[in-house]
């Protein structure tokens, strides 16, 4: 198990962009996190890449993601991965253990939702995204209304941090992959 083979499976499942964005977010965040706790960068930054990767196959609650489970089990990944790629959702009922599953569960929604603020901003960019403002827009129940925002409380609840530095955690995470996801990059570290 490693990046290349994984990005390898998900040039066979994921077909858009958009998804590609996401799941390179997600990464970018469980690396961060993976270093901030001591753990195993790669390990984690797959699960973030891998968590949705069944998306566009079955974009249901009710098979998603089960079906993808069952393809990493058959390519051989190890079980921690696919728990942890069947407990970042409520949905499946399967209770989150480890710190991956939880942290998983806890950048998965507020990513997204973080890159949305970030894309109607003037410059497109991360710098102008802030946690209040955020938290401003997490109140607006029209922008980005698929992002479940009591799995965004239950996230911060279960990891044991306050809302404002997980989410200026997670913004300072994605600001090195910012192009990737589709974000200008802003301005460089050390210039204003």
């Amino acid at each position: 198990m490693d990046r290349e083979s994984t990005l390898k499976d998900l040039g066979e499942f994921v077909k858009t962009d958009m998804l590609m964005k996401h799941l390179f977010g997600v990464e970018a965040v469980m690396r961060a996190y993976a270093r901030k706790h001591g753990e195993d960068e790669e390990v984690w930054g797959i699960a973030g890449l891998l968590h949705d990767f069944d998306w566009e196959i079955v974009p249901t609650p009710e098979e998603h993601p089960h079906y993808g489970a069952n393809i990493l089990r058959e390519r051989g990944y190890p079980e921690y991965m696919v728990r942890a790629v069947l407990t970042h959702g409520n949905h499946t009922g399967i209770e989150r253990q480890s710190l991956m599953e939880h942290t998983l569960f806890a950048v998965d929604e507020l990513s997204g939702f973080i890159r949305a603020v970030a894309l109607v901003r003037p410059n497109k960019t991360l710098d102008e995204v802030t946690a209040s403002s955020v938290r401003r827009k997490m109140k607006d129940k029209a922008f980005a209304r698929d992002v479940n925002r009591d799995d965004i409380y239950q996230g911060v609840e279960e990891l044991g941090v306050d809302l404002d530095e997980h989410i200026t955690f997670i913004i300072e995470a994605l600001k090195p992959v910012a192009d990737r996801i589709g974000l200008n990059a802003g301005t460089p570290q050390g210039e204003s």
